[in-house]
């Protein structure tokens, strides 16, 4: 289940990305989430996801 909060949220996404997937993409494939709701929820806090890095900064 990915976590509602967005500290919360983002430590979870970018330790999947740092630790399991390649891309956003495949992580959202994988967990069946929406990639545009957790851009949204991250981009609230003032992150957006770099996809260099393969991580939200």
């Amino acid at each position: 289940m990915i976590p509602n909060d967005p500290m919360i949220l983002l430590s979870y996404i970018n330790t999947k990305l740092r630790d399991d997937y390649p891309t956003l993409d495949a992580l959202c494939d994988d967990l069946q989430a929406d990639r545009t709701e957790i851009e949204a929820k991250l981009k609230a806090i003032d992150y957006t996801y770099n996809a260099e890095l393969n991580r939200f900064v």
